[in-house]
């Protein structure tokens, strides 16, 4: 029996979830969950179809991105898992999606402007693209090179305080203390993104929401006096 039972579990169950939530089509995206104190990751294998997936398919890399366990070759997109990890120290797990709506604003290189409430609640500020690659990165480590122009794009953002972003051209990325809220984020931002965008087809000048109601509803759930929710 595996040692990293319960870890290849946790990112089963939340690669399971993303086409449960319609985040997911065929092979596209992934999921992976970290044990810091290991130093090992467990992610999705490359280009298996969700209905086919089982927890022992989840293969276990090192922090480097090393298979550690499995038969089966970890996804592409590992290495970027990696860089975030390194990078991100508080997080527990990654998702990366191709969802319709998150991907068209991606494809779009915009931002995801804060235009309601229904975002305020999640995220104070616009949900943040990265520049497009140069040819040089795309023809260099490309995964290493989507998560440096993920890190750029934070330089001066929280990754706490904001957990996902749109990488130019390409997709979604999402993140959590744990793997299951980086499920979560997946969800709301494929949301958030679908409004924005019938937002902006009814209304194509419509403004961005005032600051005042940004802060009320976004201090309201995640500020020092919340008072959203049960205690």
């Amino acid at each position: 029996m595996s040692k990293y039972k319960e870890l290849k579990q946790q990112a089963f169950a939340a690669n399971i979830d993303l086409p449960r939530h319609g985040l997911i089509i065929f092979t596209f995206g992934n999921a992976s969950a970290i044990d810091r104190e290991a130093g090992v990751i467990a992610i999705k294998p490359s280009g298996v179809d969700y209905n086919r997936l089982q927890p022992k398919d989840m293969v276990i890399v090192d922090l480097a991105g090393k298979v550690v366990e499995g038969n089966l070759k970890p996804s592409s997109d590992t290495q970027t898992h990696v860089v975030l990890y390194h990078n991100f120290p508080n997080i527990g797990g990654i998702v990366h999606t191709h969802s319709t709506y998150a991907v068209a604003w991606a494809q779009a290189a915009r931002a995801i402007p804060v235009l309601g409430t229904t975002h305020a609640d999640h995220l104070h500020l616009d949900v943040p693209v990265t520049d497009f690659m140069t040819e040089e990165m795309i023809k260099g480590d490309y995964e290493v090179e989507t998560g440096n122009q993920i890190l750029k794009a934070f330089e001066k953002i929280s990754y706490e305080e904001i957990e996902m972003v749109l990488v130019a051209g390409h997709g979604p990325f999402t993140w959590g203390k744990t793997v299951e809220k980086a499920v979560y984020n997946s969800v709301v931002l494929e949301n958030l993104a679908k409004m924005a965008l019938l937002t902006c087809q009814i209304n194509p000048a419509v403004p961005r929401l005032k600051e005042s109601l940004i802060q009320k509803h976004f201090q309201r759930k995640h500020g020092p006096n919340a008072y959203y929710g049960q205690k």
